[in-house]
C-alpha cells in the first residue's frame, strides 16, 4: 500500500471503530429492547446524539473504504479491515470493561496473522 492508500485504510478503520463505540455509548443509554419498548427504542435512536455521531462514523468509515477500493483490490482491502474488529476488542476491555476470553485471543491472533498474509507484498 502506498502512504496514502494507507491513510485511507486507517480512515476507513479509525472511523468505524469510533462508530462502534459511540453505537455502544448511545444503545446503553437506551437499555435493553424487549416486546413492549421496540417503537420507544427506534425513536430514541434518532434522538440519542451518540447513536447518531455513530451512525455518522459509520457513513465516514464507508466513504473511505470505498475510495480504498478505486484504489486497491478487494482481496486486499476486505480482510485489512477486518483489524476493526481487532480495536473493537480492545476498546470494549479498556472503556466498557469487557472481558477477554482466551478463545477471543486466539480468534484475534488469526486474524492479525491472515491480515499480514494477505496485506504482504512480495
Amino acid at each position: 500500500m502506498t502512504p496514502s492508500e494507507f491513510g485511507l485504510f486507517l480512515i476507513s478503520v479509525l472511523t468505524s471503530v469510533a462508530g462502534q463505540f459511540f453505537l455502544k455509548a448511545g444503545a446503553s443509554k437506551l437499555g435493553k429492547v424487549n416486546a413492549s419498548n421496540w417503537l420507544s427504542h427506534i425513536i430514541g435512536i434518532a434522538l440519542t446524539p451518540e447513536l447518531l455521531f455513530g451512525l455518522t462514523c459509520y457513513g465516514l468509515g464507508a466513504c473511505a473504504y470505498i475510495l480504498l477500493l478505486t484504489r486497491v483490490k478487494l482481496s486486499v482491502a476486505g480482510p485489512a479491515v477486518s483489524l476493526v474488529y481487532v480495536f473493537s476488542l480492545l476498546l470494549g476491555y479498556f472503556v466498557f470493561g469487557e472481558p477477554i476470553p482466551v478463545s477471543r485471543i486466539v480468534g484475534l491472533g488469526l486474524i492479525v496473522s491472515g491480515v499480514v498474509l494477505v496485506v504482504w507484498n512480495r
